[in-house]
Order: C-alpha cells, then sequence, then structure tokens
C-alpha cells in the first residue's frame, strides 16, 4: 500500500550561518554605499562570504547549509545500531548478490537509489523492499552538476524522483542524499518542502575509485560504533584486482565485523526513530 503523502510542511527555518550569510551581505553593501574608499573591502567581504558558503557545500557531512544527518541519533546507540547505505543502484549485476548477502547475516540496509535506474529495473528495487530494506531518493539522474543547480533545478529533479520511486516502490521516500553529498543553498528549503531528510554518513570506504578491498574494509571499520551510517556503492563500484565489485569483496567481511561486534544493521527509517 502507498504511504499516505506528509502534509506540506512549515516555512523553512533559515539555519544560522544562512542568516549571517545575508546579514554580511547588507553591512558589506551598506559600507561599500556609504563609507568612502570602503568599496573594495566590501567586496572582499562579499567574495569571502561566498567562498565560505562554496566551501559549506563542497563538505558533505557539514550541516552549516542546514540540518544533515551524519549519525544515527542517541536512542539508535542504545540499540546498538547503525545503517548501512548503498548508493547509486539498483545495479542487477551486482544488487541481487547484495541482497542475498545481507539476507545470509540478517541484516538490513538502505538503498539510495538513482530514479531512472528504478524506473530501468522495476522488480528488482521492488525486491529490495520486500527483503525488508529501504529504498530511499538519489536523484532522478544523479546529475554531475546537481550541486550547481537553483531551486527550480532541484525541485525538478528531487520531486520527479519521489514520484518515480513511490509509483515503483509502494513507499515514499523521507530521506534524501546529494550525489557526491555535494549541494549548494538552495538545497535545503526544497528538501524541507519535499519532507525529506539530507543524509550523508560517518565513515565512506570510497569504493568507486579504490578496488583493494582491505583499504576499504579499513575506512568503514576504523573506529567502528554504534550509531554509525557507512557508505557503499552497488551502482558505479569499483573493480578488484580480479574484476568482481568491490562491494561484494568487503559487505560479508563488513557484515561479519558487525556481528562480532554485537552491533546490528537497520534501515535509516527505522535507526531514525527516537
Amino acid at each position: 500500500m502507498t504511504e499516505p503523502i506528509a502534509p506540506t510542511p512549515t516555512s523553512w527555518p533559515w539555519p544560522p550561518a544562512i542568516k549571517a550569510s545575508a546579514g554580511w551581505h547588507v553591512a558589506a553593501i551598506g559600507a561599500g554605499v556609504l563609507v568612502p574608499g570602503a568599496a573594495p573591502w566590501a567586496v572582499g567581504a562579499i567574495v569571502l562570504n561566498h567562498a565560505l558558503i562554496t566551501a559549506a557545500g563542497l563538505t558533505p557531512r557539514s550541516n552549516l547549509l542546514g540540518p544533515n544527518v551524519t549519525r544515527l541519533p542517541e536512542a539508535a546507540g542504545g540499540r546498538r545500531e547503525v545503517a548501512i547505505t548503498i548508493d547509486d543502484g539498483p545495479e542487477p549485476g551486482v544488487t541481487p548478490q547484495v541482497l542475498d548477502l545481507l539476507d545470509a547475516h540478517g541484516q538490513r540496509a538502505t538503498f539510495f537509489c538513482i530514479a531512472e535506474r528504478v524506473q530501468a529495473q522495476p522488480a528488482l528495487a521492488r525486491e529490495i523492499v520486500a527483503r525488508g530494506h529501504s529504498i530511499q531518493n538519489h536523484t532522478a539522474r544523479h546529475r554531475h552538476n546537481f550541486s550547481f543547480l537553483g531551486p527550480r533545478g532541484f525541485a525538478g529533479e528531487i520531486a520527479r524522483a519521489q514520484d518515480i520511486l513511490s509509483d515503483v516502490t509502494g513507499q515514499r521516500p523521507t530521506c534524501f542524499r546529494a550525489p557526491a553529498g555535494l549541494r549548494n543553498p538552495f538545497l535545503e528549503p526544497v528538501l524541507h518542502r519535499l519532507g525529506l531528510s539530507l543524509v550523508s554518513w560517518t565513515r565512506r570506504g570510497f569504493d568507486t575509485r579504490e578496488g583493494n578491498p582491505d583499504t576499504v574494509l579499513a575506512r568503514l571499520t576504523r573506529g567502528l560504533a554504534p550509531r554509525d551510517i557507512l557508505l557503499l556503492h552497488d551502482g558505479n563500484a569499483a573493480r578488484t584486482p580480479a574484476g568482481q565489485p568491490v562491494i561484494l569483496e568487503v559487505l560479508p567481511r563488513l557484515l561479519a565485523r558487525l556481528r562480532a561486534d554485537g552491533l546490528r544493521a537497520v534501515t535509516l527509517p527505522d535507526g531514525l526513530k527516537s
């Protein structure tokens, strides 16, 4: 059954950094106009402000541009839960094997899917959900210029993905992840309006470019603890020297590590419950 669409959220609460940025602009422009000789300093101040905002958008785990979930809440820590998130699928040659591995270990994951890939592989997407996992919004097309879009571009890309994913799976996503985690200040108001929470990660294996399973696993498990959000990829996965998608080499060992540490992998909707 399709979940009901949540009511339209209230007006967007401006993050302190965005409020400060707006105030900085007003002050700089005012000084440049009213104070003799201050124009070069005002221009420099505005350029610096834009550089800081850009840097925040290029830092996937930053919360300066709005709320950004980087780990599960404290209640999940008490339950010794972590979240495994798997991006860029579904991938017919990889995702079914990922599902089998998760089933074999009795663990759950969240798949941040590209909506057009879900549209092309509807049966596989429905199988992900049927096996107890969650599909969340990773945009419609995974555009490489996503972080340069404006409000209209963000709204079109994300809302289209919401519609496709809801139609195929019968479940409306509540979480969103930007391609490569990159964004700009126009994203958060769109997510707020669509009832989506931005989710990044605690640790990642860089498994789209690193084909050594030992290296990827070490990055994911160094300091592994309850509440962690881990990032892997079934789509666009790097290959091992033997030609195997690296996630298929890493995931069994990661799941064994979770079991040894007494940790349980849950979906984001379950893990984010207080």
